[in-house]
């Protein structure tokens, strides 16, 4: 460490310079240890919008506004939150998948079942 009164070398546990008697700057103190890294979650987005847009759209948007929530909580430390919402985006999202097939097959039938028919009532 050098001084800066007289630019003379100084051990660096000094804390005054051995030359002039100037008492040393002290260097700054180490930095503190990284934090512990923040877990993923999976928020599921990309599943509850392709929910939203391909099946059902009430429950689809129950799915996006779990997901949505999930990365905010991550960011305030409620990781328990955070897997709470993924974990309900994910349902909300297989719930909506689940009505859409099941709406889309319901059609599918009631459309075969007109087509085979005679007419006849």
């Amino acid at each position: 460490m050098y001084c800066q009164n007289c630019g003379q070398s100084n051990p660096a546990e000094n804390t005054q310079c051995v030359a002039c008697g100037v008492t040393l700057a002290i260097a700054a103190p180490p930095p503190a240890p990284p934090a512990a890294p923040r877990p993923h979650v999976e928020n599921n987005l990309v599943w509850a919008i392709l929910a939203t847009l391909c099946c059902c759209l009430p429950f689809g948007i129950v799915a996006i506004v779990y997901a949505a929530r999930v990365d905010s909580k991550l960011s305030a430390g409620d990781v328990q939150g955070a897997i709470s919402d993924a974990n309900n985006a994910k349902l909300w999202s297989w719930i909506s998948f689940g009505l859409g097939l099941a709406g889309a097959v319901g059609y599918l039938g009631l459309g075969m079942m007109g087509a085979l028919s005679d007419g006849t009532y």
